[in-house]
């Protein structure tokens, strides 16, 4: 769900830009290709829906994995960029200016996708899996924090023995 799939055009441009730019994840995409490391796992993924994570989940889905995406920040979302990606299949609940209600129903809705990999910013994702899909946790092998908020609320969950991944 994308706030207007008109804008998959221009959100394209963007995604290609920043495409041209990230050599490394170029790379790591063409490999991929070939050798579909991620066949038959699911990520999901709540982070910051921009040009360069565009280029991210597209390499995750050339790996051959099931990507689903919301927005870590409806503030920071770019609704081109997430038209784009839904015009390419990819299962995205993201636009800016997102209620508080909406930001955490597009969170359940990628984790009803039954992620193997959680990817987050915030830990949002990560706490929401535990505290409302716990039943869903026997389904994940892993997953990735980047910020230093998200890994300070993870370690106060491994403190109170509530973190299971």
């Amino acid at each position: 769900m994308v706030k207007d799939v008109r804008l998959a055009d221009k959100g394209l441009l963007q995604i290609e830009w920043a495409s041209r730019r990230m050599p490394v994840l170029a790379r790591i995409r063409e490999e991929f290709d070939r050798e579909k490391p991620l066949k038959g796992l699911r990520i999901s993924a709540c982070l910051h829906v921009t040009k360069e994570t565009a280029v991210l989940i597209r390499t995750l889905i050339s790996g051959g994995a099931e990507v689903s995406l919301a927005s870590s920040n409806p503030l920071s979302c770019q609704d081109d960029v997430a038209a784009a990606l839904a015009a390419e299949g990819v299962h995205v609940y993201a636009w800016r200016g997102q209620t508080r209600e909406e930001y955490y129903e597009c969170i359940k809705t990628v984790l009803s996708y039954r992620p193997h990999i959680v990817l987050d910013d915030g830990a949002d994702l990560i706490v929401t899996l535990h505290q409302e899909a716990e039943s869903m946790l026997v389904d994940v092998l892993g997953g990735c924090e980047e910020t230093t908020t998200g890994v300070l609320r993870l370690k106060a969950m491994e403190r109170m023995k509530s973190l299971k991944i």
